[in-house]
């Protein structure tokens, strides 16, 4: 049996601007659309099944039909059970997602620019800085948490791992891959070569790393990152911070054209 756990967020995240209308849309296309959708497809099977059986001549058999229906009641009972687990997972890394990013805004009043969720070619990055120190891709991991028991993520440098237990999936690869495709986009489009750090940050979570584990990768909880930042010297000049961030901002705006 799988063990019982819980959301690293102590708190919800705030609300989106326009994250109201957002909810009313959905809301609208869910109770407006979908269903009235629904029940004219339903009533469109039923009135060709009537018109088949007056063609055919068939006579009544609610033994098939109600088999049909027990067919889909259990199909449907199944596919909804399976998307439980996915529907929470989804959630919970949206608030985490959004509890990032309204955090990482607060750095906007330190020379920051803040980008979020910047897509790329089959994935996304969650949130892009562009600012003083440089340029960071910031990959969140709102892994779930033990309901009871003290546990502590660990990064030795190579790997992650909660306890003596290392997760099947690795964001250290995905950080990584991340910062070298923004560099070479920024290479492309600005004309300059800017190192670009990944960073993985797992909120709620106490993370302990090795000595000389920030070289390459940082990984962290996320209220640790300005200290981070503060202790990074200035590699980036004002007026690279707007070429940067302007070449980042049209190439968003160009995706989400196409999308």
């Amino acid at each position: 049996m799988q063990a019982k756990t819980r959301s690293p967020l102590k708190d919800k995240p705030l609300r989106l601007p326009g994250q109201s209308v957002s909810e009313e849309r959905e809301n609208v296309l869910e109770d407006e659309v979908g269903q009235p959708l629904t029940l004219a497809l339903f009533l469109v099977v039923l009135a060709g099944l009537e018109w088949w059986r007056m063609y055919t001549d068939m006579k009544p058999n609610p033994i098939i039909f109600s088999g049909a229906a027990v067919f889909g009641i259990l199909y449907a009972l199944y596919r909804v059970r399976r998307a439980f687990p996915k529907l929470r997972n989804l959630r919970q890394a949206m608030e985490g997602e959004r509890a990032v990013g309204q955090f990482l805004e607060r750095l906007r009043e330190h020379g920051y620019q803040v980008f979020h969720d910047v897509v790329g070619t089959g994935f996304n990055v969650d949130h892009v800085l562009v600012g003083p120190a440089g340029v960071f891709t910031i990959e969140t991991k709102t892994w779930s948490k033990p309901i009871s028991g003290k546990t502590q993520l660990t990064f030795n440098g190579e790997t992650i791992r909660i306890g003596s237990f290392e997760p099947d999936r690795d964001p250290i690869v995905q950080g990584k891959a991340q910062a070298s495709w923004l560099k070479a986009l920024l290479l492309e489009s600005t004309g300059k070569s800017m190192e670009v750090r990944p960073v993985i940050v797992f909120p709620g979570w106490f993370v302990t790393n090795s000595t000389g584990t920030f070289k390459d990768i940082w990984v962290l909880e996320p209220k640790a990152l300005p200290t981070f930042l503060d202790n990074e010297p200035n590699r980036l000049s004002r007026e690279d911070v707007k070429l940067a961030s302007y070449h980042l901002s049209r190439l968003i705006r160009s995706t989400e054209r196409n999308r």
